[in-house]
This record gives structure tokens, sequence and C-alpha cells, in this order.
């Protein structure tokens, strides 16, 4: 298949024609479904081209019928390309109606109308919609939508669309209809339609100003029970977002559908929302920690679009992030409150620097706005999402929480039904606080991760700090030439009791140079700088050993306190990759006598000292070995921290154990924020005893994996069990299998711990699994789970000998052919080839190259590995 036209942000134009009213009918069959579309069109007063012939978007689709005005459109008077259709000579008001058929049961893109296992769902954002109907498939098109629905009602009772129901009924040989009617406009991207038999749970909350609102949740028979974590996460984000921006919802209902065939997390669709089952499904029994806080986020995250992407959408695809990156700060917003707000923070920055970071430093280095793409499915990205909400909390740095509170309320008052811009809500932030904030639209617009690098000065006899600050950023694909970054840069000053001298203190670097002076400093101070990570850069500043001790002994500020254990673990690793070292380095004794300080201090809860004591991610690593100049040899990184755990378990071995056996007694049900932060450090504190995989420390292992009593302990012995190679882990496997094989979110559990393993042998182990009933080639979560997660293992995918890198190439083929969306994900393992070292790097780029040759490559693929391989 040959790539698709570039599309550039600079060649934006107002829609041609715009759409009042939708009238949809879907008739479901059993190997069709038959959709009647009439439209009330009108020409678009702000178009450019005032006679312009009208385009519909369509795809995968047999047109049946084309009436203009109720009268039948002739060949002459149309025109077919592989996209879609053009009417020609078409009057500035009218009605269309259009006739057409798709066969769902075959879509195995799961994009557009598709089945799920029994149930058929949509999945329209992108641009899914024209798999439905012929329609003018762009997010500044809003209209209002009545939708009626016909299937079979023994094979489909429920028929659920957006908005209110205003209408059901009987039909003849067994049938039935549903008629749905949203009231608020809204493009056809948050469109949705389900059709299927469900169980369903139903509650209600009371908004603030007394409306009731009607909350269901459909999932397949027999897994009502798993919804209780996501009810409760549903209701407290209603009202927290009444409470933080006094946002209530719109609707009488509210429904949310979990289904097993899914693309992504989940889909904000007004009033509809679709999740993946693997977001909405726990028990304490079945789900780990770390699922019920992904269940709580994603929630969350789609209940926050119902402002902040559904009645204020995006003008165009380009402004992906005004709602992504939005709402996935307002998500995290509300996970802090909900839950201990400085450990929130520490994983999202933990999160954000070990994923976005690296895709800045690579070929699919894009803005947050990108300025063109070819598929807008590959736009998806941690720079959109993650780095897009520190834009916005850079604005909440910069305006204040009540600031930003303001600038939120002008943005839904002047912006609200419409589809604006991220200029549109930077104005507004601007506007309700008085700051200038043209500058800092380059974070919109301008790619890459910014570089500060401070120097600092103090005089004693004056009392004043002086810090001269620079900052630069590297250049990235299509941009050789950076301006300067508005960066907020938070910073405290420590006195040698640790206590603050000036609270924290924002300032302003707009300039590539910035002097910043501090009066009344009564004694040399120990800097901590960029708080709370208050702007995504990488920092440069020649701390001490001593002082980095120091902050993480002393510092206020939870981010520099784990920063510091950070730059000191990093800083050793380092140095212990680049020697090829088997030993850690002496000075690192002083680091591992603060953490036995840190794990004693009973005053700091166990969620910050689990953070504490992780070390720096392989893929943070393998950033900081490309900023000293020197390639990535993924075994080096992997052993380096493998010697650095086995040295730290060994020296506070004692202290290890007595966490972990206080912590042993707690509550297994209990999920709140405090009880999932001592079973982090417990087993943190297990897998660091285990590292060695002496026998006795690998028996506790077994026997939680075999007797504990919640998934997240379970999970976490397995985790230490998967890199040994011990006769224990066999029947570890085994036995969890044996218990959960009928439950496949578990299973992807099951599947992912094993594809993670540290072996030799664990390639032959994923190829193996491939053919076991729990993997499915055509579900994207079992793909994740596997075939992601084996890519992204640098003993198996890296293997010197190229297997790994061929047999995630063949896997993609086929994933391919199947589903571009789920195989497109797995090539960003090859993204950044060139930082490896040169034996690896060749064969990355082979594989590569292999994938370019093949003709049959989606455009969602070859897109990214042309791009992987500077072609475009």
């Amino acid at each position: 298949m040959l790539a698709k036209k570039e599309i550039y942000l600079a060649d934006y134009a107002p829609p041609d024609f715009l759409i009042g009213h939708v009238a949809l009918d879907v008739d479901i069959r059993a190997d069709h479904a038959r959709v009647t579309a009439k439209l009330e069109l009108r020409r678009n007063p702000h178009s450019k081209n005032k006679k312009a012939a009208l385009f519909l978007n369509g795809e995968n689709q047999k047109l049946i019928a084309l009436r203009l005005n109720g009268r039948e459109v002739k060949g002459d008077d149309f025109r077919f390309s592989d996209r879609g259709l053009t009417l020609l000579n078409v009057p500035d008001k009218f009605s269309l109606e259009i006739i057409s058929e798709h066969n769902p049961y075959k879509n195995t893109a799961l994009s557009g109308l598709y089945a799920s296992g029994p149930m058929l769902v949509t999945q329209c954002e992108a641009e899914g919609f024209r798999r439905i109907t012929y329609y003018p498939d762009r997010p500044d098109v809003m209209a209002r939508f009545r939708v009626t629905i016909h299937a079979e009602r023994k094979k489909f009772p429920a028929l659920l669309s957006n908005g209110n129901l205003i209408k059901s009924g009987t039909e003849p040989s067994g049938r039935h209809f549903a008629t749905w009617e949203d009231p608020w406009p809204k493009p056809c991207y948050l469109f949705a339609l389900v059709a299927g038999k469900f169980d369903k749970v139903t509650d209600h909350i009371k908004t603030k100003s007394g409306h009731r609102v009607r909350i269901e949740i459909y999932v397949e028979p027999g897994k009502a029970k798993e919804t209780g974590f996501a009810l409760r996460a549903l209701k407290n984000a209603m009202r927290w977002d009444e409470k933080a921006f006094s946002l209530e919802y719109d609707l009488d209902r509210f429904m949310l559908v979990a289904t097993p065939f899914f693309n992504m997390g989940a889909m904000e669709n007004k009033g509809l929302n679709i999740f993946n089952d693997a977001c909405v499904l726990g028990l304490p029994e079945s789900a780990t920690d770390g699922t019920i806080s992904f269940i709580e986020r994603v929630v969350g995250h789609e209940y926050f679009h119902n402002w902040t992407g559904d009645r204020i959408t995006c003008r165009d695809w380009f402004q992906l992030s005004l709602k992504e990156g939005l709402t996935v700060f307002r998500e995290q917003e509300f996970c802090g409150d909900m839950n201990s707000r400085a450990v929130e923070r520490l994983g999202n920055v933990r999160a954000l620097r070990a994923t976005q970071f690296p895709e800045d430093a690579g070929p699919m280095a894009h803005p947050v706005r990108p300025d063109h793409y070819q598929v807008i499915d590959n736009f998806y990205t941690a720079t959109v999402y993650e780095k897009g909400a520190e834009v916005a909390r850079m604005i909440m740095t910069l305006v204040g929480r009540e600031g930003f509170r303001r600038g939120m309320q002008l943005y839904v008052e002047r912006h609200d039904g419409q589809a604006v811009t991220c200029e549109d809500f930077a104005h507004a932030m601007a506007d309700a606080n008085r700051i200038d904030l043209s500058q800092f639209m380059l974070w919109y617009s301008q790619a890459g991760t910014p570089v500060v690098k401070v120097v600092s000065r103090y005089n004693a006899k004056n009392k004043t700090l002086t810090l001269d600050v620079r900052q630069s950023c590297p250049l990235t694909p299509k941009q050789k030439h950076k301006k300067p970054m508005h960066i907020p840069l938070a910073i405290g000053l420590l006195d040698k009791r640790g206590i603050d001298m000036i609270g924290t203190r924002v300032v302003s670097l707009k300039k590539p140079h910035g002097i910043f002076t501090f009066g009344n400093i009564k004694e040399k101070p120990v800097l901590s700088l960029l708080r709370d990570f208050s702007a995504p850069v990488r920092l440069i500043y020649p701390y001490t050993d001593a002082e980095l001790l120091f902050l993480l002994a002393h510092d206020s500020d939870p981010f520099n306190r784990w920063e510091a254990a950070q730059k000191l673990f990093a800083k050793y690793l380092l140095g212990m990759i680049e020697k090829r070292a088997s030993n850690v380095p002496r000075d690192a004794q002083k680091l591992f006598a603060a953490l036995r300080a840190l794990l004693r201090d009973a005053r700091v809860d166990a969620a910050f000292k689990a953070f504490a004591l992780s070390l720096p991610s392989e893929a943070e690593l393998g950033l900081a070995l490309r900023a000293k100049g020197l390639f990535i040899d993924p075994h080096a990184v992997y052993a380096a921290r493998k010697t650095m755990v086995i040295a730290l378990a060994r020296v506070l071995r004692t202290d290890l154990a007595a966490a972990g056996k206080n912590l042993d007694k707690l509550d297994p049900n209990a999920v709140d924020g405090v009880s999932m932060g001592k079973r982090s450090l417990k087993n943190l504190c297990l897998t660091y005893l285990a590292a060695n995989h002496n026998p006795h420390d690998l028996g506790a292992a077994f026997k939680q994996a075999m007797v504990g009593k919640n998934m997240t302990d379970r999970a976490a012995a397995l985790s230490i069990l998967s890199d040994a190679k011990s006769p224990l882990r066999v029947r570890a496997f085994a036995t969890f299998e044996k218990r959960w094989h009928k439950n496949p979110t578990v299973m992807d559990k099951w599947l992912s711990l094993q594809a993670a393993a540290r072996r030799e042998d664990v390639l032959a182990t994923v190829k193996k699994l491939m053919r076991h009933p729990a993997f499915d080639l055509k579900n994207p979560n079992r793909v994740s789970a596997l075939i992601g997660t084996f890519a992204h293992n640098s003993i198996g995918f890296h293997r010197a000998d190229g297997s790994g890198y061929r047999f995630i190439t063949e896997t993609i083929k086929a994933v391919d052919g199947v589903n571009p969306q789920s195989a497109v994900r797995l090539i960003q393992a090859f993204a950044r080839w060139r930082d490896f070292e040169p034996k690896r790097r060749a064969l990355m780029k082979k594989a590569l190259s292999n994938l370019a040759a093949h003709k049959s490559l989606s455009a969602n693929c070859r897109e990214v590995v042309s791009k992987s391989l500077g072609k475009n």
C-alpha cells in the first residue's frame, strides 16, 4: 500500500458545508448493516469556496441509494473514489438521503461499526464514522443526531446510542427498535452505537443543582460484580468536576459499555462511553492495585471529556491535545485529590520520562500540536497526551490554581458548543489572568525536550544568590531552528538544617540566557530546582553527591527528594555501563545508607519509599547515555541495573526484610491509596531480596504466588519468579493458569509476565504462548500483553543474533493484516534504532527495511516505518 499524502495544519480551511441535523437509521442484519442517513445541509458562510461541490468521506461501503431533496441523484451528478463520493452542482441548502450497506462482522480493524464477540460496537475517533455512512468526517462539522436502531431482540436485546432514549418498541419477526436523541451538537467522531446482550448495573447521582442522573454500566453476562471500582470512580469523578471546575453533567443518563475488543483504553462518546473491558472490570482478588488505579484514571478521564472534548471539541485533528492533554491534566488532578498528590505527581513524571522523553529524542518526535501527518491514528502519542498535560500544568504554575479555574470558566463560557483551537484555550487562560502567553504557545508548536543548565553563585558579603540559567533544545525532524521557550522554573533554597528559606518561588525563563538574583539569603543554600517538575525539561546542575544526599534527607518538595535519589542512581549506573563494571562504585554506599534511613523513617509514607528505592528505567538510562554521546548496549544497561539491585539488597537486607514483614499484615482487600502504597513497598522489598535468586527468597516468592490473598501480591511474586530458572516458576505459572484460565483480562497478566521474563529462552516461550488458547492475534489486549511486552524486553527483543527483531517484524506483518492500529504500536520498539551500538543498529535497520519492502503494509505502519528510516 502506498503512503498517504501528508496533511498540513497550514492548509486548514473551514468546511464548505455544515449539517444542522442528522437522522440515522441503522438496520442490523445477520450479515450486514443497512444505514439510512438523512442530512440537513447548508453552505458554510465562512467557506472560501462559495460554489464548492459536496465531498462525503466513505470507506468499505456499498452505496444503495442517493437522494437530494427527495430526488434520486443520477450518475452524472456524483463521483466515486476510494475515499468517498462527491456531489456536483448542489444548492445552498438541501436535504440528502444516503442508503448504504457494510459488513460489521468482517471489520477486524475495530474502527467504525464492528463485532466485538457477540456484540456490535462503534469506534469513530478519529476517522471511523466514514465506515458507517457517507459523511463529512471532520471534527468541525457539528450536528444534532437522532438515531434509530433495529435488530433481532433475542441476539441484541440492548440497543444504545448517544443522548436520551425517546422511543422503543417491537417489530415483526422477533425484532425491535430504539430511538435515541442527543440534544447537544457533536462531531461524528463522538457518535456511538452499541447492540448486544449485557448485564446492566444501575445507580444514580444528583448533581449540585439537583438534577438526577441515571448511571448505567453494561458488561458481558456474568461480569456485573466486577464493576464496583468503575462505578465508584465514575461517581467520584462527577462530584469532583462539580467541585473543582463547577462543571455538571448535562444529560438524563450516563452510560458506560465494556467490550473485549477495543483499540484504545476507552472512548468519550457523548453520554455513551465505550471502554476496553480491561479498564472497567476488576475485583480485589482478580485486579492488581495498578489495575484498580488505572480504572479510576481512565473512567475519570473519559468522564472529564464531557466538557473538554465533547461540549467543546477540536476544530481539526492537529488540535488533538486541546482535548487529550487538557483532559489528562484534569485526570491527574482528580487522581491526586483522590489519593496522594505527591505520589500521583511522581508517577506521572516517571511515566513521562520513560515514554515521552524517548519519543522526543526519536524520529517520530513531533510537537504537542503536530503541523503535519499522514495517518492521524499515529498521533495518539505520549507527546499529545502526557506532554500536553504538562503544558496545561505549566499554565497553572504560572497563573496559580485559582487562576487556572478562572481560565477554565472563561474557556467554557466562550466556547461551549464549538470546535476550537489550542489558541482559544490559551487566550481564555491569558485573558482571565491578564498574562501574556504568546511565547508560551511555542510549547504547542516546537518539538523536543528543552535542556536547562543552571550555574549558581552565592555572595556571602551581600547575602545574594545569583542563578545563571541557559536553555536550549535539541534538533528534531523538520525543525532545525529552535526558539527559546517560556519555561516556568520553580525554585526552593534550603539552609543547613534543611529548612526552606524562600518557600517555592517560580521564575520565568523566556530568553536563551537569564539571570535571577535572590536577596537576603543569610547563608549559602542547597538548591531545590525544578520543584514539582515545573516544566518538562532536562535539568543540568552540578550537584555534588553530598548536596543530593542532603536533598534526599531534607527537601520538603517530594519530587526533588525523589529526584535526588534518581540522580545518584543514574550517576553510578552510567559509570558502571560505560566501564562495563561488575561492581557498584564505593560512593554508592552513601546512597544505600541514606535509603536505609529513609526506610526506617516512620514519618515517610510507604508509597514514597517505594519510589525512592526504585532505579531509573532502562529507557531513561538510554537517553542519558545518548546525552553523553554514548550508544546503547541494552544488555549492558540491564546488567548494570541488575548489579545495582543485588548490591542494594545485600546492604539493606535486614531493613528490607523488616519492612516487608511489618507490611505483611495488611488487609488484603483494602484498596485505598495508603494500603496500595504499603503493598507497593512490601513487594518491592521482596523483589530486591529475591534478585539474586537464592532458594530461600524464591521460596518466599513462590509461597506468595500460591497463597497470596490478592492479585497484587500474586502478580508481584510471579514477576519475581518469571526471571528465575527454577521449577518453582513453572509450578507457580501453571497454578495461576489453572485458576484464572477463564478470565481473559487476568490471563493478560499471565501472558505479560512471561513475555517480560529476563531469560535467554524468553523468545521461545513467547512463540509457544502464541499458540495458547489465551492468545488471540485479533485482540489488541492480547497482542499488547504478549507481543508488546516482549518488544520492550531488553534481553529477548535485543538478542545479539537479531532473532528478536525478526520475530517482531514478522508478527507486525501478521497483525497489520488484521488491525493496523494494533500493529503500528509494535513498530515503536524500532524507532530509535540509531541510538544503539553498531551491531544492533544494523540489525534493527534491516528489520525496518524488511517492513518497508512489505507491499501490503498499511498506511498506518508505512508512515511510522518511513519516518523511522528517515525517508520522510
